[in-house]
């Protein structure tokens, strides 16, 4: 059989077994060119079950263009909350803002266009202009370069350009005339069930007849697929501040940078404990240096809080980074009172643990891991605590017995906002799911046993 046969065998046979075996998934039951285009951003990186009840509330509360393009930012990142990949989340509001000011809240359905919104590459752009409005476009992601690289036996490294413009070739040709909504979808289903990365079903495979890599004994090593670089592990240090008095019942957030990581989301206060060396990953912190450090870091941002205990650990894991976190329940302190004692015992830890260790090297000036500190909120060390211990002048005013409760601030030293937050904040606030889980704990009481 030829190549052309093959070809052909391929796309009558995985047609018929799509229009049998698809899902009944919610953006599947309109042709809403919105739905197709939320949907796709949201099956970013993330599984077809999780996204599912996602799209079903995203659309509730945002069922149009119109209503994404006007709605506060943080609703939208509200609704967003636990999918991850949060910038996707900006620049679907962006793109949807564009819409509404280029196209009158239309979806184009020119390519140009379409691959001009914020945050469209050229999957999403062949996924929106085929499956909303059939165009013969291919939409080319890791699970069709699996399943081409698979059946016609391609050995080329699916992560270099030329790979990706090699297969969009390929799979252009494999859409049958007026076909092309079905066909894309019938090759993404192709690779989500059964073509799968690491075992594949070739058994109840429609088109494994024909299939060049089983043939060969290959499916196993197909894709070709360079290894990505591992995440650059950190370990940090996480505060769950417990309010007294005016802020009883309360525990302190702060939001992010407007730009970066997770920007303008809430989180617990946390800070760089040491950075891995070249290789290595940064282990744990003895408790004692971690919560003078800790106690330090919060009282250069204007905070007065003592650490009772590590509550617990956790991690959380970027697609560049993986956070390590040691949490510690801390109390309010009366800062004119207590400050100074905490200042003490967070300078003496420090000296103990410079004579104990030597301290990591810091990046040099100008490389990535200086520039992503930079960047960071809470990048600090020992060295740099100590000094402002020192150096610092009164701390910021102590509103904990002045202000209302949500009262917000700015910190003295990262010049991020603070404030203090009850149970009935967790609704209306965007919160990293990492620090929604600890939040969480907190309020349900799993941390209340902690003790110094």
């Amino acid at each position: 059989m030829g190549l052309m046969e093959q070809k052909r065998h391929f796309s009558v046979n995985l047609l018929d077994w799509y229009m049998i075996n698809r899902r009944d998934l919610p953006w599947r039951r309109h042709n809403n060119p919105y739905f197709t285009w939320v949907s796709e951003i949201m099956l970013q990186q993330t599984r077809v079950d999780t996204v599912i009840p996602y799209f079903n509330r995203f659309i509730g509360n945002f069922p149009t263009v119109q209503a994404l393009a006007e709605a506060p930012e943080e609703e939208v990142l509200k609704n967003w909350e636990g999918l991850g990949y949060y910038s996707r989340a900006r620049n679907l509001q962006a793109a949807a803002r564009q819409v509404m000011e280029l196209h009158g809240g239309e979806m184009p359905q020119d390519k140009q266009a379409v691959f001009a919104l914020k945050g469209v590459g050229p999957y999403t752009a062949g996924a929106i202009l085929s499956i909303a409005f059939n165009q013969p476009q291919p939409a080319v992601d890791g699970n069709v370069m699996r399943v081409l690289s698979r059946y016609f036996l391609i050995d080329e490294d699916i992560m270099k350009g030329s790979t990706r413009v090699l297969m969009e070739e390929l799979a252009g040709e494999l859409i049958p005339e007026g076909r092309a909504r079905d066909f894309n979808q019938a090759l993404m289903e192709l690779g989500a069930l059964v073509c799968t990365p690491k075992a594949p079903h070739c058994l109840t495979c429609p088109v494994m007849e024909q299939c060049s890599g089983r043939i060969a004994g290959r499916e196993l090593t197909l894709p070709v697929k360079t290894k990505a670089k591992p995440p650059r592990p950190e370990q940090r240090l996480v505060a769950i501040v417990e309010g007294r008095g005016a802020h009883r019942g309360r525990v302190l957030v702060r939001q992010r940078p407007a730009t970066g990581l997770l920007a303008r989301m809430w989180e617990l206060p946390h800070v760089l404990a040491a950075p891995a060396t070249a290789g290595k990953k940064a282990g744990p912190l003895a408790d004692e240096p971690a919560m003078a450090l800790l106690a330090g870091s919060l009282w250069a941002e204007g905070f007065a809080a003592r650490p009772e205990g590590l509550a617990t650990h956790a991690e959380h894991v970027f697609s560049h980074i993986v956070w390590s976190l040691q949490v510690y329940k801390c109390t309010e302190q009366d800062q004119s009172n207590e400050l100074p004692l905490i200042a003490a015992e967070a300078r003496a830890a420090y000296d103990a643990q410079a004579a104990a260790k030597e301290t990591p090297a810091p990046a040099a000036s100008g490389s990535p891991a200086a520039q992503t500190q930079a960047s960071e909120p809470g990048i600090t060390d020992a060295a740099n605590i100590s000094g402002s211990l020192e150096e610092q002048g009164e701390p910021l005013s102590a509103f904990a017995a002045s202000n209302p409760a949500h009262d917000v601030m700015s910190g003295k030293s990262d010049g991020l906002i603070y404030r203090w937050i009850g149970p009935e904040d967790m609704d209306t606030m965007a919160f990293p799911n990492i620090f929604l889980k600890l939040i969480s704990s907190y309020f349900a009481g799993v941390y209340d046993d902690v003790s110094e």
